[in-house]
């Protein structure tokens, strides 16, 4: 005997009317329910809050928050928390992103799942604390670059980085002399971690034939061959060096 399975019941944005209702009203609200545009309309002395009820995440609640700012002291966004394991645990994987964007718009976040409510956000000014170590990175890793050699969106070849083209530059330097050793690399190319460029071999570049000697591999050709414009760019920008053994200035 074949026992069916339950109808699955789906929600509706009225679903989530009901718990945010009373979330309000315990914080000293009086809630009303589609007053002008606003989804729900509270208010506490002074104070207006707007809510928009959303079954899920995403820029058309963002606009329609964005649209009740300027009319209310604070907006609310309320969001069902999906059904199901895979979608439960995507959300709890978005909600950081969703929280950072929201307190930047000033807008708060509420998530509504079983009748119970988390508040994620409130409403208000928001400045982003600084992170000087990756404004650092992000500020080294544009000053090492000789140029504009990434189009977005194409996936030719891959992404040219700062760390790459200190490879290309040993790269270029081992084809036309032969085999060095890494510090004539260092002192011919300026660039102080050349050692560990060679020694790493990220790309499969280089060859070790004797202590702290390297050569060029057939790949580390190919590779000029297919970063030319990149090592022309980088050539033109950086003096010539006086001669092996002495560093640049």
């Amino acid at each position: 005997m074949t026992v069916a399975a339950p109808p699955v019941t789906r929600q509706s944005e009225s679903d989530l009317y009901a718990p945010v209702k009373h979330h309000l009203e315990s914080l000293g609200y009086t809630v009303r329910g589609e007053i002008g545009r606003c989804d729900m309309l509270a208010i506490s002395q002074e104070t207006m809050l707007a809510v928009e009820l959303k079954l899920s995440f995403g820029l058309p609640v963002l606009y329609q928050a964005l649209q009740r700012l300027p009319s209310v002291d604070l907006v609310y966004i309320a969001v069902a928390v999906p059904e199901g394991r895979t979608a439960r645990r995507n959300w709890d994987a978005r909600v950081p992103d969703a929280v950072r964007l929201c307190r930047m718009l000033g807008i708060g976040l509420l998530s509504v799942r079983n009748g119970a409510i988390v508040a994620h956000a409130d409403p208000g000014p928001y400045q982003p604390r600084k992170q000087l170590r990756q404004r650092t990175k992000l500020l080294s890793e544009f000053a090492r670059r000789s140029g504009d050699h990434n189009i977005g969106g194409t996936t030719r070849r891959p992404r040219m980085t700062a760390y790459r083209e200190d490879a290309l530059a040993c790269a270029s330097l081992l084809a036309t002399s032969g085999a060095l050793q890494a510090a004539a690399v260092r002192d011919a190319t300026g660039i102080a971690t050349a050692g560990a460029v060679l020694r790493n071999n990220v790309y499969g570049w280089f060859e070790k034939i004797a202590r702290g000697t390297y050569v060029l591999t057939p790949t580390g050709q190919a590779a000029l061959e297919q970063y030319a414009d990149v090592v022309a760019a980088r050539q033109s920008v950086t003096k010539p060096h006086p001669g092996n053994g002495v560093r640049p200035r």
